[in-house]
């Protein structure tokens, strides 16, 4: 069925993509808020506004290499139909909305790209992954925590040795205002990072129903309809998750929470430049786990980092499997 020449399902699942969108910014608007938050700096209201804004400005500072990742470097873009996309934003969005319902942090990102890899292989196989794309991604899992655990320690390093003369006060008088920055810049990696896997979806989507032998390329309408999704579900906040964010794991204070927040966004900023992938959730939470533990190991709630943890491991395999299964469903309906 076609509707002004567009077929019914291009514009249905675009639309269902522009939902993942919206539910990966209201999921993970945690991420950019969480620390301001706790810290008390900015009241949860004005947080998720003053995310919102950089999510939706950060096409303006990055390229569409992550977006090119997603939509032409996880699956072979030529086996990609309806049937796959369904498959992998019906997986993403299930894993999504039960782990936002039980205020779990996991990996949107990591939902998403299980649910290509779950399409892709029932309808393919094995055969269907682009490993190249696929390993750096799977790489990041580990990485992307790693770097936000030890840039955030190296910097609650350089932080304490440069204010060691500064009194208490003072210190946390500057870190106020300095958080504003860092959080401005976390959320503006988020957006950069996040909205460009559903620019791929709906790019691979184009991409299929076009004519044969055109270029994968990522028009404009489709970076301005992501960011803007993005924003708006941002906007709806995520207060289950800034609760296990911002306190369950470590308590903060605004020098850790600049100091978690910039070494987030760097980790968030070069993964974007390189075209990878990353978790902003899986960033985020290493990067204050790293504050947490240069002022004392036990100062780190490791039983709630450990479930953390676990939600990770499990969340590719579980969007996944639901992807596979709603791919076989939506193959014999298209």
């Amino acid at each position: 069925m076609e509707i002004g020449g567009v077929a019914l399902s291009l514009v249905v699942l675009i639309g269902v993509a522009l939902v993942f969108d919206f539910l990966n910014g209201l999921h993970d608007a945690a991420n950019s808020i969480a620390t301001i938050v706790s810290t008390r700096v900015l009241k949860p209201q004005l947080a998720v506004a003053w995310a919102a804004f950089f999510n939706f400005v950060a096409f303006l500072f990055f390229g569409l290499h992550v977006a090119m990742t997603v939509g032409s470097g996880i699956v072979a873009p030529d086996l990609i139909d309806d049937a796959v996309i369904f498959g992998a934003l019906f997986g993403a969005i299930v894993w999504n909305v039960v782990t936002w319902l039980a205020g779990i942090p996991s990996s949107s990102s990591h939902a998403l790209i299980g649910g290509i890899v779950g399409a892709g292989i029932a309808k393919a196989g094995f055969g269907a992954i682009v490993w190249a794309g696929l390993s750096k991604t799977l790489a990041a899992i580990v990485l992307s925590p790693m770097s936000g655990v030890v840039l955030a320690l190296l910097l609650v390093l350089a932080v304490s040795w440069t204010f060691v003369r500064a009194t208490p006060a003072f210190a946390d008088a500057v870190f106020r205002k300095l958080q504003f920055v860092s959080a401005s810049l976390y959320s503006l990696g988020h957006g950069g990072n996040d909205a460009q896997k559903t620019m791929g979806i709906i790019a691979a989507l184009l991409y299929a129903h076009g004519p044969s032998g055109a270029a994968f390329h990522v028009p404009l309408w489709v970076v301005l309809a992501c960011q803007m999704a993005m924003a708006l579900g941002t906007l709806f906040g995520g207060w289950r998750i800034v609760h296990t964010m911002g306190s369950k794991i470590t308590r903060l204070s605004p020098v850790q929470g600049f100091c978690a927040e910039t070494a987030g966004a760097a980790t968030l900023f070069g993964a974007t430049y390189l075209g990878i992938p990353v978790s902003t959730t899986h960033t985020i939470t290493g990067a204050i786990i790293g504050v947490g533990a240069a002022r004392r190991t036990s100062a780190v709630r490791w039983g709630v980092a450990r479930g953390i943890v676990i939600a990770w491991v499990i969340t590719m395999p579980a969007s996944a499997i639901i992807a596979a299964v709603a791919y076989w469903v939506a193959a014999a309906l298209f």
